[in-house]
């Protein structure tokens, strides 16, 4: 699911248990790359969490709230809090052993 503004990325955070917000740049070639990666680590090992995409160079309103600076960046929340923030290089298999603990403690 893409989100255009910050409204609608609180509502979806308010009302899902996980989130994981993926921001990204269309001109960006590690986003382009690291996005399918994200996308079947979350179907593969943690289908209870949410994706979300969020387009930083034109959603300016989301980027500034929760202080993205550079994409890619992804941040996991667990009950509406952030557990995991991890920016421009990003490595799937530390990714997943981070997100593996907040979810075994929390869906289980």
């Amino acid at each position: 699911m893409e989100v255009n503004d910050l409204v609608q990325l609180q509502s979806i955070i308010v009302r899902k248990p996980a989130v994981l917000v993926y921001f990204y740049n269309d001109n960006c070639a590690p986003c382009q790359m690291l996005r399918p990666k994200i996308a079947s680590l979350l179907e593969d090992h943690f289908p209870l969490i949410e994706p979300v995409l969020a387009n930083a160079s034109q959603n300016s309103g989301i980027t500034s709230h929760y202080g993205i600076f550079s994409a890619p960046t992804i941040l996991v929340l667990f009950d509406g809090k952030e557990v995991i923030r991890e920016s421009k290089y990003v490595s799937i298999d530390e990714l997943k052993e981070k997100i593996g603990r907040y979810y075994t403690l929390f869906f289980s």
